[in-house]
């Protein structure tokens, strides 16, 4: 087999690389049925975008630990004062400044702060002496460079993106060996602030998504209707779905964003209980590779650079299926590779090369040692 496929193709991680595939042509599938039918506008740039960020992932794969660790904090500045740039001369759409217009490309910096911040509390526990864990520096100089991009990321405003940095940041938090009591009386202190944050901390329509989560149908063609119809296209689905290009609930345009934060409603109201279960053993084949790639990693950075990127890509899934089946608020998470959208897909990608490239020292790390 090795001499006839060339090395380099062998050495990639195929058992996660065709799933990946899969569900990314799926993705178009679903994308090409949400236009009505045709491959624009949605489906055709899915694939573009997925091809990009592919040779992207190619490229972050190649990189030595030492030129990441090299680049990791200035990497930081610079994702963090695009967010200032943010504040200052942000594009606004949709009632939020969120982007920068580039001219080639309309960037959302907030995105790049997601793997950006694994990536960095990686780096400070990898260089932090073990005897220093449980010390007051070990929690907050972490939680500076957590709260600093989260506080910018809230003032866009995007709650959904704030929890995001926040959660691969606590992962990696946990997983350096903080003590365990520290999240517990961190969770304590969130429940106590929760009702403040709730009512000072939200804008209104953020306050109406989190109490429409419980009870939707008492404002159906409101606040709720966005999980009301996600609801009905999905139990409208079935076992095997209305078929392939056939679902009424986004064709006919009850659905909200059936593209991008609903597209799980969409696929399952065509493809039923069976394409909901093909998506979910995907993404459960890709999540398992990704923590196989920490398990085996021979150095403390690598170990914790792999693991806050699987963190990073399941909030995403996680938050998304909870919240089209109306178990969670609606805070504008798209589903990885099915969704259309250019940032996310930029985000998901550097996590998957991250996580390639990760492998690939793993591969070549000396045998019975650490790997420096």
């Amino acid at each position: 087999m090795n001499s006839v496929v060339p090395a380099p193709i062998a050495r990639q991680p195929w058992g996660m690389l065709i799933p990946l595939f899969l569900l990314v042509c799926f993705g178009a599938a679903v994308l090409y049925s949400a236009a009505g039918g045709s491959m624009q506008p949605f489906a055709s740039s899915h694939l573009i975008r997925f091809g990009v960020f592919l040779v992207m992932a190619a490229v972050i794969t190649s990189l030595p630990r030492d030129f990441v660790r090299l680049l990791t904090y200035p990497a930081y500045i610079a994702v963090l004062g695009m967010l200032v740039a943010v504040e200052a001369m942000g594009a606004l759409r949709g009632g939020s400044q969120r982007w920068l217009d580039l001219g080639f490309m309309v960037l959302q910096p907030s995105e790049l702060m997601k793997p950006v911040i694994v990536v960095t509390l990686a780096q400070f526990y990898s260089t932090l002496p073990v005897g220093l864990i449980t010390s007051w520096r070990a929690l907050l100089v972490p939680a500076t460079l957590i709260a600093l991009p989260m506080g910018m990321v809230l003032m866009q405003p995007d709650l959904g993106t704030s929890l995001a940095i926040a959660f691969g940041g606590a992962v990696v938090m946990l997983l350096a060996g903080l003590p365990l009591k520290w999240f517990i009386a961190g969770g304590a202190a969130a429940v106590v602030a929760a009702p403040l944050a709730f009512f000072f901390g939200l804008k209104e329509y953020q306050q109406r998504r989190v109490l429409t989560m419980f009870d939707p149908e008492a404002d159906a063609l409101g606040a709720g209707y966005h999980i009301t119809q996600s609801k009905i296209a999905i139990g409208s689905g079935g076992l095997f779905g209305k078929g392939f290009n056939n679902g009424s609930q986004s064709h006919l345009q009850y659905l909200p964003e059936p593209h991008t934060d609903f597209v799980f409603a969409t696929m399952a109201e065509e493809w039923g209980l069976v394409g909901g279960l093909f998506v979910i053993a995907v993404f459960s084949i890709i999540l398992r590779w990704g923590l196989k790639v920490a398990r085996d990693s021979r150095d403390r950075f690598s170990s914790l650079l792999a693991a806050g990127m699987v963190a990073t890509i399941f909030f995403y899934i996680a938050v998304n299926l909870l919240m089209v089946m109306g178990m969670a608020p609606v805070v504008g998470i798209p589903l990885p590779f099915m969704s259309h959208g250019g940032s996310s897909m930029l985000t998901n990608m550097i996590c998957i090369g991250a996580l390639m490239m990760v492998n690939r020292w793993n591969r070549n790390a000396p045998r019975g040692g650490l790997a420096h």
